[in-house]
């Protein structure tokens, strides 16, 4: 039974879409370690809550093993990387409709761990300059 993909990509893309549907503002709860790329100054308790509709975030891709976007933090626009095995929640804001998933920190590590061999947290598409002598 282990090889059987997880349904939690697929319930975190469906509750977006209600949320989107039916004018509610997606929150999404998210575990972070050092998998997850995010503004640190906003996380508080290894925790984080971040806003998934169509105006706060762009370039959104709900990918069954990662979770990215675009997002402005006090103005300055920030790559957003969550893994889909850390995200703890999503909920609309108005009414707290939604879902919580089961996590477990340590197991997240000793997966982490076992699959650093494996798939690798996809590269940022963001330019960079090299100063070249």
């Amino acid at each position: 039974m282990s090889d059987i993909p997880s349904n939690k990509p697929y319930l975190i893309r469906a509750l977006h879409q209600w949320c989107t549907d039916f004018g509610f503002t997606p929150f999404m709860a998210v575990f972070v370690d050092s998998s997850v790329e995010v503004p640190m100054e906003f996380v508080k308790n290894d925790e984080i809550v971040l806003n998934l509709s169509l105006e706060a975030c762009h370039q959104l891709n709900l990918d069954n093993d990662w979770i990215s976007f675009q997002a402005r933090f006090g103005g300055v626009p920030r790559k957003i990387m969550v893994p889909v095995s850390h995200v703890l929640a999503i909920y609309a804001r108005e009414n707290g409709q939604g879902m919580s998933f089961p996590f477990d920190a340590t197991h997240a590590k000793k997966s982490k761990e076992a699959s650093l061999g494996g798939v690798e947290k996809p590269k940022s598409t963001r330019p960079s300059l090299t100063i070249v002598k």
